[in-house]
């Protein structure tokens, strides 16, 4: 299972980068480079927060109610008339908890990765983390996880399953513990977008089959 590029390329996925691009006023192609960077490293700082019992249950509380995936059932509305402040302040509250003092590292690195300024990486993260967590909910609820332990495993599986989840996980709490350049998220970005068996057009190649570049 590759779980997140499948998330990245599904309708759900599209969905979302077309959407947060026309919010920030940045070209799909470019948001789609930050999103296949900033989701797996997201996800993996939610995985190392569930290694502590406190952090776990307060993502499966999280899961449960706000964020149980109802978000993804009208990301049509939500993008329609201009995403709604509410659910920007809840994505800087996600983040917060997530990267804590991390945040400015993480989106400095993204932003020299990317190209784009920091300002607009942050603003990407905050109208994507609410839409990432939802589908979070989304999955634990189709399969009936209801423990941390599962929580764990699920965001595992979503990382790739077994040895690559672990050699992302490892790049990725590298990366949260240090104060690097970031220069581990081309290789994190390489080991999602690769998994597809597919090396061409480094981060670009991931998206341009459903861009039609």
């Amino acid at each position: 299972m590759s779980g997140l590029l499948d998330l990245l390329n599904s309708p759900v996925g599209r969905q979302m980068i077309s959407g947060v691009a026309n919010q920030t006023g940045q070209s799909e192609s470019k948001t789609a480079d930050v999103l296949s960077m900033a989701v797996p490293l997201l996800m993996g700082a939610m995985k190392k927060n569930t290694t502590t019992p406190g952090g776990a249950q307060g993502l499966m509380d999280a899961l449960s109610s706000k964020h149980d995936g109802s978000i993804l059932s009208d990301l049509g509305g939500l993008f329609g008339g201009g995403v709604d402040q509410s659910v920007v302040n809840d994505g800087a509250g996600i983040l917060g908890h997530v990267l804590g003092s991390k945040q400015p590292q993480v989106e400095n690195a993204l932003s020299s990765k990317s190209g784009l300024d920091a300002g607009t990486i942050s603003q990407i993260l905050k109208i994507a983390a609410p839409i990432l967590l939802g589908y979070l909910g989304q999955q634990t609820r189709q399969q009936k996880v209801n423990s941390p332990d599962g929580l764990n495993g699920l965001l595992g599986g979503l990382m790739g399953g077994n040895k690559k989840a672990a050699k992302q996980q490892s790049l990725i709490e590298t990366f949260l513990d240090s104060d690097g350049d970031g220069s581990v998220i081309d290789d994190l970005a390489g080991m999602v977008l690769n998994s597809g068996g597919s090396k061409k057009g480094g981060l670009g190649g991931l998206l341009g089959g459903f861009f039609g570049k």
